[in-house]
């Protein structure tokens, strides 16, 4: 049979299970779907700021010509890494690409042969990737049940970390960070966090859930991405001094790919430097997440994620008519997407609802309508 005959059985499997995935794009809708929660990805000021700040490093050139160890490193990269190590409280910081990339280039390296990793069911693909690639065994615990993750450690073997997000994202539920950090302490095991859904929106500047909790300390890694709340690309991983050089040495995700290029680093430090100012943003924030969620919990025919959070996944009673419900509510005018498996496993399909501080009242009413309409 022809490889592309091969293909396309395996696209009319995922079409006949209502699970095939296509592009779209959107415009003129209501937005409840994206991640940039504090607005800095459509922020005119955060543009202006960038623009500004770019006339100062003319002299770099526009894109990075190489992976950090040729030619593509320079002052700008080094300058950042320390503000975001400082940022995060942290000793200090390396750049990747991505949060996927980052996730994948020290989950794949730091665990070595003969060690133990435990991560969270729930993880994002990311993380589970990066262990893939790993020589170190791999275990899953009960979505954050410490007592899981307590009689398992009791089997562990070498050097023994604890891989968590501190805000999952297809719930917005949090990880019990406190619990499992004295947890790690007593049982001698590393504690790696990604802060992906955190940053921006927890702690006193956004420095994430980690920092707000004061566990800086506690946790051995922060996985740091600014595609979400921080309205750029790119992520960092924040720890000890070692742990850098560690990876400049031994990822393969950091050694092997091109830098950022300026205008990104350009963008992610004028939102570092912004980002202190946004408390009434990460208040607003929470306010329409307490507003939807307290409406939402009043309809019937729907249920929805047990947990106050910026992230709210609704449930239909017919979850076959997932897609019909996010292309009503589109016709309705609100972006509102489905999560169909594998991406969450089958039986859990839902409706992903995302609040963000440029969401107003009138949107959160006129959404739960909606909903109340369709189901």
């Amino acid at each position: 049979m022809p490889l592309s005959q091969k293909l396309q059985q395996k696209l009319a499997e995922r079409a006949a299970q209502n699970t095939l995935r296509t592009l779209k794009t959107t415009t003129g809708l209501v937005d409840f779907c994206s991640n940039d929660y504090l607005g800095l990805a459509r922020s005119e000021r955060l543009r202006a700021l960038i623009q500004q700040e770019e006339e100062h490093y003319r002299h770099l050139p526009l894109g990075a010509t190489g992976s950090r160890l040729l030619s593509g490193n320079h002052s700008l990269f080094e300058e950042l890494e320390d503000t975001i190590a400082s940022y995060h409280q942290g000793e200090a910081a390396l750049l990747f690409n991505s949060g996927y990339t980052a996730n994948v280039g020290l989950l794949s390296a730091l665990p070595q042969r003969g060690d133990t990793v435990f991560y969270d069911e729930a993880s994002h693909a990311s993380m589970k990737d990066g262990l893939r690639l790993s020589y170190a065994k791999t275990y899953s615990f009960r979505h954050n049940s410490v007592e899981d993750l307590r009689q398992k450690l009791k089997h562990a073997t070498g050097q023994v970390y604890v891989v968590v997000e501190s805000v999952y994202s297809m719930d917005g539920d949090q990880a019990p960070l406190r619990e499992l950090a004295q947890l790690c302490n007593a049982q001698g095991a590393t504690l790696i966090v990604d802060e992906a859904h955190a940053v921006g929106l927890y702690g006193e500047k956004g420095e994430g859930l980690t920092v707000a909790l004061g566990l800086q300390e506690q946790v051995f890694a922060q996985v740091i991405t600014c595609g979400k709340a921080m309205g750029c690309h790119g992520a960092a991983v924040v720890g000890p001094r070692v742990l850098r050089d560690f990876l400049i040495n031994y990822s393969r995700a950091f050694i092997y790919t091109t830098g950022l290029p300026t205008h990104a680093l350009v963008a992610l430090k004028c939102a570092y430097t912004l980002l202190p100012e946004l408390k009434p943003e990460r208040e607003r924030v929470q306010q329409l997440a307490t507003r939807l969620y307290l409406k939402l919990n009043k309809l019937s025919g729907i249920r929805c994620t047990p947990e106050n959070s910026m992230i709210l996944s609704v449930f239909p009673q017919q979850p076959q008519q997932l897609k019909a419900l996010a292309a009503a509510l589109q016709q309705d005018g609100f972006d509102v997407r489905p999560v169909l498996p594998p991406t969450v496993p089958a039986g859990t399909e839902r409706l992903r609802v995302i609040v963000h501080a440029y969401n107003t009242e009138d949107e959160i009413d006129g959404l739960v309508q909606a909903l109340a309409k369709g189901t």
